[in-house]
């Protein structure tokens, strides 16, 4: 499929960290800040998470940390078509890293049920983010390709204006195949947007991303811009 056009060009900021552990710390001080504007002004934190080695960092920090974790709403960017408790799924991931160590209620955490397989899952998660105008803050990480969540290359980034919030992939470029990706619309219906990327494989794909080149991550269009919290060596 052919790559998708931008209707509205991204503003980024760019914030440079030495190492991956600095880079964890100030993304869990955004984010604690983040969940404490959204409780004090609405009761609640809505928050979309990434998967990943450098998310996982920040997980696993945040577990530490001391906030009103009953008023936390947890969501997923994309999620990988296999069992529950798999190590590659996301929330499995999220779950051993941070969630199973704090005091947010299941009923809060919305794992995508992507063992239901692409289409049944993205059309299932689609009645559980429609009723969301905004998210609080969307996490999301880069792919060596650009993408971003399980938005990739020469595929439907869910761009447009009546696009849906969630995509059904059946033929992703990486292991499985299938999966459920929230459309670049859906994510970028978000107060903050934040970017984690860490990793010396990255360079190329910061390199176009900065040159202004249409990789998928750059579809990611919120109003008040996007926030990239970039390790010094992979850009």
């Amino acid at each position: 499929m052919p790559q998708s056009t931008r209707s509205t060009i991204q503003n980024c900021r760019w914030h440079s960290y030495r190492n991956p552990v600095v880079l964890a710390q100030a993304a869990v001080q955004e984010i604690l800040r983040a969940a404490r504007a959204a409780i004090n002004a609405r009761g609640v934190f809505r928050i979309v998470l990434a998967g990943g080695s450098t998310p996982r960092k920040v997980y696993e920090a945040l577990r530490t940390e001391d906030t009103d974790w009953r008023c936390w709403q947890i969501y997923f960017g994309d999620e990988r078509c296999l069992p529950p408790d798999h190590d590659e799924r996301n929330s499995y991931m999220a779950a051993l890293a941070w969630l199973d160590h704090v005091d947010i209620p299941d009923k809060q955490i919305h794992a995508i049920p992507a063992e239901l397989g692409a289409a049944d899952a993205a059309e299932s998660y689609a009645h559980v983010v429609d009723s969301i105008a905004l998210f609080d803050l969307v996490l999301l990480g880069l792919g060596e390709d650009g993408h971003t969540a399980s938005l990739f290359p020469h595929h439907d980034l869910g761009n447009v204006s009546d696009a849906p919030s969630t995509l059904a992939v059946f033929d992703a470029p990486k292991p499985p195949p299938q999966r459920v990706s929230l459309s670049a619309r859906r994510l970028s219906a978000a107060r903050e947007v934040m970017f984690l990327v860490t990793g010396s494989s990255k360079a190329q794909a910061v390199a176009d991303w900065r040159a202004g080149s249409p990789i998928p991550a750059s579809f990611i269009v919120p109003e008040g811009g996007v926030d990239i919290y970039i390790e010094e060596a992979s850009a």
